[in-house]
């Protein structure tokens, strides 16, 4: 039996050109070897699974190439590239802080910085987690970091930065890694799913993208969750039974009953809600984000902060011609309320509902 890769390893970039959505970012770690302007340090900032180590290993083995192509990307034919490749380079030295955070361990890799490389030009410390390190493991790598041997390259990656002490980013280069937007996400799923032979719906993608909240690799293992639940064809109903996640069709029947002012149809809507397994705070959220995107609907300027996809985009700005500005902020300030107060009310069925009816007499008084 063959073994099963999972997609996050998979699909994980190997050059800087197939890195999702952090341009700036490889443009200017590719003009810094193009430049010869290489730091000593390096701090790569963001949430988790937006690609920093995986940068942190791309520039290590391009640094490291010997026959590097004209738009600074590693040749992937060379000794170096190919001891990368196969995790058998002595040039990249990984360490993760969160299980290694004592002076001991600190006092260790001091000790390896010092043996020059025996391939290749550079040795590059990627310290994963770095804001895990404790307070005296920080200062006994302080002079290390600040005066490192030609040869050594430190590479430290957090997804914390506002733990890292002052004299540590003092001295390294802050790159700071965005968020991966839901639209990158669902494009790339999709050039997953052709290469796996997954036939998925584009509104399938666009769920999990949402789910993944922009990191890659999050996404790219609800993948393989689906593809495990529905094999090699999946649609945005098989996504949205396995991943628990409320139908969108829930929430544009509810709007049109609030229009009608229809409070028992509202409530039973809810009710049904609640029935399926879903938390009250969950759909508070989710009416919230729904009104929002209604909201957003009403000015075709606003209309790019949509983000989701085609047939319910449609859906979306058919209902957003249909209710007021002022319906939509009234329904909104109602929604948050009901949001805020949510934890600390006694009977939340009840402080929904009431938020429900409410937001289904707003246009009332306009008949």
């Amino acid at each position: 039996m063959e073994n099963f890769i999972v997609s996050a390893r998979k699909y994980r970039p190997d050059s800087f050109d197939t890195v999702v959505a952090q341009k700036s970012i490889t443009t200017t770690l590719k003009n810094a070897i193009k430049n010869n302007q290489l730091a000593h340090a390096y701090l790569f900032c963001g949430p988790r699974g937006v690609g920093k180590t995986t940068c942190a290993r791309i520039f290590a083995k391009t640094i490291n190439c010997s026959n590097l192509s004209a738009d600074m990307e590693a040749c992937n034919q060379c000794e170096s590239c190919k001891a990368f490749n196969t995790s058998r380079s002595f040039n990249i030295h990984e360490l993760d802080a969160a299980s290694n955070n004592s002076v001991d361990d600190i006092r260790l890799l001091i000790d390896k910085v010092r043996i020059p490389p025996q391939v290749g030009k550079y040795s590059v410390y990627i310290i994963d987690e770095v804001h895990m390190l404790s307070s005296q493991a920080f200062n006994a790598f302080l002079k290390t970091l600040e005066e490192p041997p030609k040869h050594a390259i430190f590479i430290l990656a957090t997804t914390e930065k506002h733990k890292i002490i002052p004299t540590i980013l003092s001295r390294c280069q802050i790159f700071d890694f965005n968020r991966i937007g839901i639209s990158d996400i669902a494009e790339y799923l999709e050039y997953v799913a052709k290469n796996e032979g997954v036939k998925a719906e584009k509104e399938a993608l666009n769920i999990i993208a949402q789910k993944a909240d922009g990191a890659m690799r999050d996404a790219l293992s609800i993948f393989d969750q689906i593809v495990s639940f529905s094999g090699k064809e999946f649609s945005y109903q098989d996504v949205i039974a396995n991943l628990n996640v409320l139908d969108y069709d829930y929430y544009f029947r509810l709007t049109d009953h609030f229009l009608k002012n229809e409070v028992p149809d509202v409530l039973l809507v809810f009710d049904d809600i609640l029935n399926h397994g879903f938390d009250g705070h969950h759909f508070v959220n989710g009416l919230s984000n729904h009104l929002r995107n209604l909201l957003v609907c009403k000015d075709p300027i606003t209309l790019q902060l949509l983000e989701v996809g085609g047939e319910i985009k449609e859906r979306y700005k058919i209902q957003a011609a249909t209710c007021s500005g002022d319906f939509l902020m009234q329904a909104l300030g109602i929604s948050n309320t009901c949001d805020m107060q949510y934890k600390t009310s006694q009977n939340k069925r009840l402080l929904i509902e009431l938020a429900l009816i409410r937001i289904a007499q707003l246009t009332l008084k306009k008949k």
